[in-house]
């Protein structure tokens, strides 16, 4: 799936001002993968705090050490996505990012997600599943991977709840902040948005 090099395009599209010091991941899972970004990113982000949300707390202890010796203080949240976009207005985020993850949701709880989002971070990453002809039939074509017909099935799942076009750009929160906002495909099956605040507020 190409997960890493396609989250550091994403983000490399932000053009961020300034390394990110406080880090969200929605559905972070046992955050290997932001552990991969940001040892991938070590020279040029120097550390801060990241918060690993998810409804089960699989972060390890390897990981969290891991993370800690990059310089980042780690927080496990464990909670359901959308409580947390109806809690806690205050929190500030430079960066959230989130990876298969949003394809879960359809309006309005999407929209409603998308909004905390858009309140609480300046640049915002997210990587889903292209919705096309091409993943259709690459999801089928799983078995001659060795792949069970429960993977094909879920792999086909993902892919019709996936995003083409600008469909989540369209689910943007249209309001007074301007925001700087791409969404394209990643060969081969992946769906990307980046969006950017274009004036950050004080802190």
């Amino acid at each position: 799936m190409r997960s890493l090099s396609i989250l550091l395009r994403a983000i490399s599209r932000l053009h961020l001002q300034a390394p990110p010091r406080r880090i969200i991941e929605l559905g972070a899972g046992d955050g290997t993968l932001l552990l991969r970004l940001l040892r991938a990113l070590r020279t040029s982000w120097p550390g801060g705090d990241v918060i690993l949300l998810d409804q089960h707390d699989l972060v390890s202890e390897a990981t969290r050490t891991d993370l800690a010796r990059l310089g980042w203080t780690v927080q496990a949240l464990r909670a359901d996505a959308i409580e947390w976009a109806r809690s806690a207005r205050g929190e500030r985020f430079d960066l959230c990012l989130t990876t298969l993850f949003l394809h879960h949701f359809r309006p309005p709880d999407l929209t409603e997600l998308l909004a905390a989002v858009a309140a609480r971070a300046d640049a915002f990453v997210a990587c889903e599943p292209r919705r096309n002809a091409f993943s259709r039939l690459a999801s089928q074509l799983l078995i001659l991977l060795g792949a069970n017909e429960i993977t094909r099935h879920d792999a086909a799942t993902s892919v019709d709840a996936g995003f083409a076009a600008r469909e989540l750009s369209a689910l943007w929160p249209q309001g007074a902040d301007a925001w700087r906002i791409e969404e394209y495909f990643a060969y081969p099956f992946t769906h990307c948005l980046a969006a950017r605040r274009l004036i950050v507020p004080h802190q």
